[in-house]
C-alpha cells in the first residue's frame, strides 16, 4: 500500500477524487508542518474524500513500540518496529540553543562493522526505504508538539552507513527539504559517513548545501583499519582527495572520536594536522560511549580538552562535544536491536 510520502500515488488518489491541489496543501500541512494527528489531517479533505485516503493510504510506515527520556538530560530514545519485525532506534536531543535535533537511522544494523559501533556488531540486515526514514522525523514532531517544540536538525548518524542506501538516503533528503513536507534548509540537515569516496563525491555535488560528515577517528592508516574495516578499501591518500573536493562547498566535519591508547597520542595529533592541513573542515572531538562487549575505553576529558585546544592552536576549527542520552543508550555509537528477541515473537 502506498505510504502518505508516496507523491506519485497520492497525487492519482487526489486527482482520481477531485481533491483540489490546495486542499491537499493543507492536508500535508497538518500532518507535516504542523504535526497533526491523521484524524486532523482528514479533515482538511472534502468529506467524500477521507474514507478513501483512509482506506489506501499507510500514514505510519513504522510502529513507535518504545520511548525512554534520560534522567540525566534532554534526550529522548524512540524504538520503531518495521512491517518486518526489524528494530530500528532514533534519538531527539533538546540542546540549550533550543534547536532540537533528531539522530535518525538510515539502515537495519550496518555493514561496516567499525569496532567503536555497537550498530555494526549486528551486523547488516537491509536499507530502510523512503518512508521509514523519513517517518522518525514525522513521528518525533509528532511527540514534540506538546513541548511546543519541533525538530530543526535532522542528523543521519543512527543506525547504518548512509552512503550505502544511496539512493533512499538522496530521496528522504531530497523531501526533508521540500517545502509541502518538512522545509528544512540543507543547512539543517548533516549526512555521516565511513568514508565512501565515490558516494561522498556524489553526495557533495547533488546537495552542495547540506552538511557532510566524516567519521575519521585517525589520520593513521594502520590505526583507521583496526578501527574501521572500509578504512582497508579506501585508504586515507584517495579520501583525502575526496575532502579536498567536497570542501569546495564548504567546511566538511571531520568526527574524531577519541580512545584512549589508540588515537590520542602525540603521533595521532601531528598525523590529524598533517592530513588535515589546507582543507577547510572543521573538528568535532567525541567522547567514547561504552557498551557491552566492547574492550575500548575513552580517553580522560582532561586529555580531550588538550587535544582540542592543540588543534585550534593550529589554527582548526574545533568543537568539544560532549554525549547526551548516554544512561539510555543514546549517545552516539549506542544504538542498536538490543531488545528485538524480547519484543518480536
Amino acid at each position: 500500500m502506498p505510504t502518505i510520502y508516496d507523491t506519485d500515488a497520492i497525487d492519482e488518489l487526489r486527482s482520481r477524487l477531485g481533491v483540489q491541489p490546495h486542499r491537499m496543501k493543507l492536508f500535508r500541512n497538518a500532518l507535516f508542518k504542523n504535526a497533526g494527528s491523521w484524524d486532523e489531517a482528514l479533515v482538511q479533505l472534502p468529506e467524500h474524500a477521507r474514507d478513501e485516503f483512509s482506506n489506501r493510504i499507510t500514514v505510519e510506515c513504522l510502529e513507535l513500540i518504545e520511548r525512554h527520556d534520560s534522567d540525566v538530560d534532554v534526550a529522548s530514545k524512540l524504538i520503531f518496529q518495521t512491517h518486518d519485525q526489524h528494530l530500528v532506534e532514533s534519538v531527539v536531543l533538546r540542546p540549550k540553543t533550543g534547536r532540537t535535533s533528531i539522530c535518525i537511522s538510515s539502515q537495519v544494523g550496518c555493514a561496516c562493522y567499525c569496532s567503536f559501533c555497537a550498530t555494526g556488531m549486528m551486523g547488516f540486515t537491509r536499507n530502510l526505504t523512503v518512508s521509514e526514514i523519513l517517518d522518525q522525523v514525522t513521528q518525533a514532531n509528532r511527540m514534540l508538539k506538546p513541548e511546543k517544540r519541533s525538530i530543526r536538525n535532522v542528523v543521519f548518524m543512527g543506525m547504518g552507513e548512509p552512503l550505502l542506501n544511496l539512493k533512499n538516503v538522496f530521496e528522504a533528503v531530497t523531501f526533508l527539504k521540500v517545502a509541502p513536507f518538512f522545509n528544512l534548509s540543507g543547512t539543517r540537515i548533516t549526512v555521516s559517513t565511513v568514508g565512501i569516496p565515490q558516494a561522498m563525491a556524489q553526495f557533495a555535488e547533488t546537495f552542495p548545501d547540506v552538511n557532510l560528515a566524516l567519521s575519521l577517528h585517525s589520520a593513521r592508516q594502520e590505526v583507521r583499519e583496526k578501527l574501521m574495516p572500509q578504512a582497508k578499501k579506501y585508504p586515507l591518500e584517495q579520501l583525502r582527495e575526496t575532502l579536498v573536493d567536497a570542501s569546495r562547498n564548504g567546511k566538511v566535519m571531520i568526527e574524531y572520536l577519541m580512545l584512549s591508547g589508540v588515537n590520542d597520542r602525540e603521533e595521532d595529533l601531528r598525523a590529524l594536522e598533517d592530513y588535515l592541513r589546507g582543507i577547510p573542515v572543521h573538528i568535532n572531538i567525541i567522547p567514547f560511549n561504552e557498551y557491552a562487549g566492547s574492550n575500548l575505553h575513552g580517553t580522560p576529558e582532561l586529555e580531550r580538552k588538550q587535544f582540542a585546544s592543540r588543534l585550534k592552536q593550529a589554527g582548526f576549527d574545533t568543537t568539544l562535544r560532549y554525549s547526551l542520552g548516554s544512561d539510555i543508550a543514546a549517545a552516539c555509537g549506542q544504538l542498536v536491536q538490543h531488545r528485538r528477541k524480547e519484543i518480536v515473537p
